[in-house]
């Protein structure tokens, strides 16, 4: 209506200078405000007829891609320069080729060595490259392929400098290996807990198979084999010249870069790299449904996967990534269209299609709510048939045409895409005009080769549909996907799981396997008779040593007190229906909501009182937790709070909890407890490990110190003033 409107306006203001005055005729015998009326519906007229019809695409644009200089040394290293002068930058990269390997027992060990490389060398510790590199505000970081490093151009032979001895003269400091390994470990506990890094790994798992360097994951396992010997290997077998490429990028040119090439790299010395060959993944023969159980998970992640053949030299590359683009590759997807946008399953449902010089792989994938898990892979599998048997509309071709147009003109604004383009020419022997004439044979694209490119790589009747979440909400739904209707279930790591429910699960009621936890940990009488009880325990967290101090008395006072240096960071205290939090030196009353709360995590061996507290729980199955298969719980508190108990099916020790809470942004998010390490206080047997995980950045391994039970505590810890 506004563009309407503006027209009308600049048509009076028109007609007013041009025209005769108000009243008059004309030469077509109306008069000039008649005129005016007419001449104002012919132009919006017009606007309409032009919004109704998309203009016509013109040719396909020449580009200007930009060229890399490139020469060899004479160990084998090939270099490439890119010349841009806009800023007085310059970049620099060293990417080695290592080939597909088996880690096997020692997966992790390329993560950690490349890593491990730019911590220290012969002649410089870690803190001495860092603050040389700080010094000149520039950055330089390694990885298992390389390293990269960026500064003004008057630092770069500095810069240079510093990352050939990182590259050339390696330290491998073990304090700095013991601390990239822990942090490794720390991360895979996180990752363990997480749903998409656990659908992530299995896919890996069940596309290439575990005999397949792609389908290898590093474990918690694994990376604790790890030692020092075994970074220093992989660094002496695969960073060679010979193997490599150095890209150097901005305001250089290849007259200066040579030089400098030469005099940092030119000594390192080359060798012969093994190059393996692998069996090809392939895959199923029928479409199979795989599952893995997150008790307590709000949402599914849904992956429907297979590995495809296609090379990076493919013909068919182009084709393809326009095909996959307008079924599932951006915002205006069809896939997203539908399952975002129409039925409102997910805030974002894509898909990816990957070459791969060894095996490439096709990936549909959504996190979606448990409740329309079933009916999200029902509409996932339409629109991959649909792309298959119908083809694609003009106006759907010409809008995915236009955005990957634009994308690939976008990135040649950076100088870094000519670089990339120049590696990727030489890495898979492209052809040498393949990305001066990428536009035009995108713009070559029919419909006709669309469908064409479906029928060869969208095959959902030979794809994997992996489910990772609630098993008891959502698992029962999906055997109709299945060509042989059944569920595989898998553990975090890809390991198939049998899940047959054994006889004494079958005839198992939540109250025997209630009954059976407390006479595990001590019995009704020994439980009841606890008045009071003290547990103190530290943690680990970041580097920083905390220690954390927690009191319950009765069943409605407690206090909590998390302490660093001996110093009291932070204190909570109820006592009956009130209660205080402090920290930082302030002092405040604690929220009504916090102190119902804490009144029901007060109560000693809630699992003991569940009845009579008003609790329900329910039995929902077993599941394999670390290689223990555990009875499964789910409860909720009278307060509508719900969590998962899982029970060890021999001892019936309690081994992990779970629960929902509010996250970051509103988002609801699940924290894990795992507990371990019983052992007897008093008659009563207690979990003296727990790892949190979920309820911090990282997680927490929490080890108990000491626990006193009855030890006669007073009123006076637990004051509320």
């Amino acid at each position: 209506m506004k563009k309407i409107l503006f027209l009308l306006v600049l048509g009076g203001l028109f007609f007013a200078q041009c025209t005769p005055k108000i009243g008059e005729t004309v030469g077509s015998g109306k008069t000039e405000m008649e005129e005016m009326k007419d001449k104002a519906t012919e132009m919006v007229s017009d606007v309409n007829d032009f919004r109704k019809t998309a203009p016509q695409p013109g040719p396909a644009p020449k580009i200007e891609v930009g060229s890399a200089n490139n020469f060899n040394l004479a160990n084998g290293l090939k270099v490439f320069v890119v010349e841009n002068h806009k800023l007085p930058r310059v970049s620099f990269q060293v990417f080695v080729d290592v080939p597909p390997l088996m880690e096997n027992d020692y997966a992790g060990t390329a993560s950690i060595a490349g890593q491990l490389l730019s911590t220290g060398t012969i002649t410089k510790s870690k803190a001495e490259i860092d603050e040389a590199v700080d010094f000149m505000g520039a950055s330089l970081n390694s990885s298992s392929s390389g390293l990269y490093g960026a500064s003004l151009k008057k630092h770069t032979e500095s810069l240079m400098q510093i990352a050939a001895d990182v590259l050339l003269k390696p330290s491998f400091p073990q304090a700095e290996f013991d601390k990239i390994k822990k942090q490794t470990l720390s991360g895979l506990a996180q990752a363990k807990e997480d749903p998409n890094s656990i659908a992530r790994n299995v896919s890996s798992v069940l596309k290439y198979g575990k005999d397949h360097p792609y389908g290898e994951i590093e474990t918690e396992e694994t990376v604790s084999k790890i030692d020092l010997a075994k970074t220093k290997a992989y660094y002496n077998q695969y960073f060679k010249p010979n193997n490599s490429y150095l890209i150097i990028v901005g305001d250089i040119t290849a007259d200066e870069a040579k030089p400098l090439a030469e005099k940092y790299f030119g000594k390192w010395l080359g060798k012969p790299v093994a190059k393996k060959t692998f069996p090809t993944p392939t895959k199923p023969a029928a479409r199979q449904v795989d599952f893995v159980s997150k008790s307590g998970a709000v949402q599914s992640i849904i992956n429907i996967t297979y590995p495809v053949e296609l090379k990076p030299d493919s013909d068919d590359w182009i084709k393809a990534r326009v095909m996959n683009v307008l079924l599932g590759g951006f915002f205006g997807s069809r896939i997203n269209q539908n399952i975002r946008e129409d039925k409102g399953y997910t805030y974002g449902a894509r898909s990816s299609l990957s070459y791969d010089r060894e095996i490439g792989s096709f990936t549909a994938s959504a996190p979606v709510r448990n409740e329309v898990t079933a009916a999200s892979i029902t509409e996932f599998l339409k629109e991959l048939n649909r792309i298959r048997d119908e083809k694609v509309t003009d106006k759907e071709l010409t809008l995915v045409k236009n955005y990957l147009t634009g994308s690939f003109a976008r990135s040649l604004e950076s100088p870094q895409t000519v670089a990339r383009f120049a590696l990727n020419t030489a890495r898979y022997g492209l052809a040498d005009d393949y990305y001066a004439t990428y536009l035009e044979k995108l713009n070559a694209v029919t419909a006709e080769d669309i469908q064409a490119m479906a029928q060869k790589y969208i095959t959902p009747e030979n794809a994997h549909i992996l489910v990772v979440g609630n098993k008891s909400e959502v698992a029962e739904s999906l055997g109709q996907f299945a060509a042989d209707g059944k569920v595989n279930y898998y553990d975090v790591y890809g390991n198939k799981l049998q899940m047959e429910e054994s006889a004494a699960t079958a005839n198992m009621t939540v109250d025997q396997v209630l009954d059976k936890y407390i006479a595990a940990i001590g019995g009704k009488e020994k439980l009841m008779g606890v008045k009071d009880l003290t547990m103190t325990m530290e943690a680990d967290a970041m580097g920083q040593k905390i220690q954390m101090k927690v009191a319950q008395k009765g069943a409605d006072k407690t206090y909590q007190a998390m302490m660093m240096g001996g110093n009291v960071m932070q204190e909570s205290i109820l006592n009956g229906d009130k209660g205080k939090v402090s920290a930082g030196g302030q002092t405040q009353a604690m929220p009504a909501e916090q102190v119902a709360d804490s009144k029901e995590q007060a109560i000693l061996f809630t699992e003991m009182r569940f009845k009579e507290l008003g609790y329900k729980a329910v039995l929902v199955g077993t599941e394999n937790i670390d290689g223990t298969n555990a009875f499964v719980v789910e409860t909720e508190s009278p307060s509508g709070k719900k969590e998962t108990l899982f029970f060890d099916t021999k001892t019936f020790l309690k081994i992990k909890e779970s629960s929902t809470v509010p996250g970051p942004n509103g988002q609801l998010a699940t924290v894990y407890n795992d507990l371990s390490d019983y052992q007897d206080v008093d008659g009563i047997l207690f979990p003296f490990s727990r790892k949190l995980v979920g309820a911090a950045p990282i997680p927490l391994d929490l080890k108990i110190t000491e626990i006193k039970v009855n030890s006669g505590l007073g009123d006076d810890m637990f004051k509320v003033e």
